[in-house]
């Protein structure tokens, strides 16, 4: 099945060719900021069935857990779209929010609960981790 994903004025338009392989609830700080204050709903998907048309800008940067990250946004209006993980470039992972169906996935766990403001509510039927847990394989 082909989904669909894009930013807010639809100059990037994605298509992917394959069905999620997992998503979780980032509240790791660089998420944070990346989501505006909260955390980040990250969805998993094979690199090789993600296409992509439209300017991306790309910004470098570590997270939390050393690994070396490209995180890709929207050049006109801004929406933070994806991540990429250098150790893991079989996978990107695409904000659930910019997914045309962002029900596509619910989140599976949240990670880096250790990072989360004291107001942030956990969903108490999801498992909850104090940082990074092993990658989706």
């Amino acid at each position: 099945m082909s989904h669909s994903a894009g930013c807010l004025c639809g100059q990037v338009r994605i298509t992917i060719d394959a069905e999620p392989l997992a998503a979780r609830m980032c509240w790791c700080r660089l998420c944070q900021y990346l989501g505006g204050g909260s955390a980040t709903v990250n969805v998993a998907f094979p690199s090789d069935k993600v296409t992509t048309s439209g300017d991306v800008r790309w910004y470098g940067s570590t997270a939390d857990s050393g690994t070396p990250m490209r995180r890709g946004f929207c050049p006109e209006c801004g929406t933070p779209i994806f991540s990429l993980a250098e150790s893991r470039p079989h996978m990107t992972f695409i904000r659930a929010g910019a997914l045309d169906d962002p029900s596509l996935i619910a989140p599976q766990a949240v990670i880096w609960t250790g990072a989360a403001p004291d107001w942030a509510h956990h969903d108490p039927d999801l498992p909850h981790y104090p940082a990074q847990i092993p990658p989706v394989a």
